[in-house]
């Protein structure tokens, strides 16, 4: 199938009737089946999948990354003219970086953090020059920087990948593709990670790279409104196969199949209102509790309303003019300098409210909920909990505290100890806490997985045999056995697919329903954090811009970075979409700034 109608003998990627299987001791894994499709010289491919739909492995297949593995490959895969799969190492070699030039996930796992970015690049081109004379090398080095819209690029190119943020180095990552000017960039989850204003100028830099250079790009996402404004097409794939294809604007606007009408119901919507969110989720639970033969009657749902200031009583926290010093080194002569996270942070939060906390990478929001758990000591400014002062509480005073307040944090692999069961890693809260009956807490355990949407049954399963998404559950069973008062969602949903996050905020909601729970929800995802939302803080640079009711701030923004953050938030309309990207482009050039 060649893009927009492109003839067969235009297309730089031809893939046909690919097959990939990994043989295991439980039988073949057939991660790809049957897989077909072309993309010509400077035509734009989406493949869009949750985790499990062989998307990455056809991205590696591309590149012949499974050579030397136990993968067994067939069907045809060819770049510029090269038949991967029959191709010698030798001529892999050469293919990469010179025909096709791969962009990974995690920036930081393909940049070596002991070399210079010059001396990295350099290499990537010497590989395929290698009688090309260093100083050459060193300028297309800077040139790749200057590309990618690294500001003095001269200077950058001796710095080290720590001295970068995540956007920068993922733009050092596209640069290092770009130096043997390939014909193919693929690009596999490039902007999962990273805020959606970096998102909005990382995906604007492939754009444009495709269209100056002539470079056919191939976009791999679990988003369908990542591709949606860079794709001229788009595969749709689950289990190893392609349940359907086509235009980006027809699939998105009419999609035949129901997996990827399941895809596009699961993305969260900017212009989705917490209301309309928390209608629809009561809606389906109550069609599910029908179809389970559950008696549930619509009324039952009693969520909150914000009441009027007069009738709500007493905060259940209170946070005045808090902030956070850390001492930095490197200074003059070596001293250590001032640097403020937060600055002068305060609001009231109410029993039964969810309060939004928004910002970039580095805005101090995460520093905020810490502060608010008392993992670190305000340098300045209160906390107070049910009208006690919580500030500065030694850890001894603290620990009956820690029965009201918890954390969900972002990363459900690194919050698990690998080394416990589930049932250990639950129950240990209600030890610490004083329970001493093995099998009340057991029992305890138990009635809480089922409540997440876990299996009772897996009490005493590792932590590796469940996937993402029920790795956040289990750690969302874990704040909630001591049935406590506020729990801070700190980036709870970010490493999910949108379906697993769908299913995990249908979960918050239906439990702040059931318990009165109050949250504070941390995400740099403002589509989430709208239809989580009874409120809204803003922050930039440990400040707090703009707060207000979650409507008002999203369709009456006070401030310019708000505005700023909802431009870039990425939508399912290919037409809006890049009709935003050429207003952030004319503001770009208007400030006269690569950036």
């Amino acid at each position: 199938m060649a893009s927009n109608g492109t003839a067969a003998s235009d297309a730089v990627v031809r893939v046909d009737d690919l097959r990939v299987t990994f043989p295991t001791m439980d039988g073949d894994v057939h991660a790809v089946k049957g897989l077909s499709f072309e993309v010509p010289a400077g035509g734009a491919l989406g493949i869009v999948g949750e985790s499990g739909s062989g998307k990455s492995v056809t991205s590696l297949a591309l590149m012949g990354l499974h050579r030397g593995s136990r993968a067994q490959i067939t069907g045809s895969i060819e770049v510029a003219g090269q038949d991967v799969v029959t191709a010698t190492d030798k001529q892999l070699r050469r293919m990469r970086g010179n025909d096709i030039a791969m962009v990974f996930q995690d920036p930081m796992q393909s940049l070596h953090p002991q070399y210079t970015i010059g001396n990295q690049l350099i290499e990537a081109y010497r590989v395929h020059h290698p009688k090309a004379p260093k100083a050459e090398a060193r300028k297309r080095a800077v040139e790749a920087l200057e590309r990618v819209g690294i500001h003095e690029p001269e200077k950058r190119i001796n710095s080290y990948p720590h001295e970068f943020s995540g956007g920068m180095r993922q733009r050092v990552v596209i640069a290092m593709g770009l130096m043997c000017d390939p014909k193919v960039l693929l690009a596999d989850e490039p902007t999962t990670a990273l805020d959606v204003t970096v998102q909005a100028r990382i995906l604007d830099l492939l754009d444009e790279l495709r269209r100056d250079l002539g470079m056919a790009l191939i976009l791999v996402s679990h988003d369908l409104a990542v591709v949606a404004g860079s794709v001229d097409e788009v595969v749709v794939m689950r289990h190893g196969q392609a349940v359907e294809r086509g235009d980006v604007r027809r699939v998105l606007s009419h999609p035949e199949h129901p997996y990827t009408q399941a895809l596009l119901d699961a993305v969260p919507r900017v212009e989705v209102s917490r209301a309309q969110r928390r209608a629809q989720d009561r809606a389906d639970r109550l069609e599910r509790d029908k179809r389970q033969g559950k008696v549930t009657e619509a009324g039952d749902f009693k969520a909150f309303t914000p009441a009027e200031d007069e009738d709500r009583g007493e905060p259940l926290l209170r946070v005045r003019d808090v902030a956070q010093r850390f001492k930095v080194r490197g200074g003059m002569w070596g001293r250590s300098t001032d640097f403020w996270a937060v600055k002068g942070v305060g609001f009231d939060l109410y029993k039964g409210e969810t309060l939004g906390v928004v910002g970039e990478s580095g805005s101090g929001k995460s520093t905020l909920s810490r502060m608010i758990m008392r993992l670190l000591e305000p340098t300045e400014g209160t906390v107070e909990f049910e009208g006690q002062d919580i500030t500065h509480l030694s850890e001894h005073r603290l620990r009956p505290l820690r029965r009201d307040i918890q954390m969900v944090f972002q990363n459900p692999y690194s919050s698990l100890n690998p080394r416990l069961t589930i049932g250990e890693s639950i129950g240990t809260a209600l030890k610490v806490q004083g329970e001493r009956d093995g099998k009340k807490i057991r029992s305890q355990v138990q009635e809480l997985l089922a409540r997440v949407g876990l299996e009772p049954d897996h009490y005493n399963r590792f932590p590796h045999a469940f996937s993402g998404g029920q790795r956040q559950r289990i750690a969302i069973a874990r704040a909630l056995i001591l049935k406590p008062k506020l729990i801070i969602c700190d980036e709870p949903v970010s490493a999910l697919d949108v379906s697993t996050q769908d299913q995990v905020l249908r979960l918050l909601s239906e439990l702040q329903d059931d318990f009165g729970l109050t949250y504070i929800f941390v995400a740099h995802d403002l589509a989430v954090v709208r239809q989580v939302s009874d409120r809204v803080a803003v922050m930039c640079k440990g400040e707090v811009v703009e707060m207000g009711d979650s409507d008002s701030v999203y369709e009456n923004p006070q401030s310019d970075y708000t505005r700023r953050l909802l431009t870039a938030a990425p939508i399912l309309d290919p037409d809006e979409a890049r009709r935003l990207r050429s207003e952030r482009h004319a503001e770009r050039e208007g400030k006269g700034t690569a950036a």
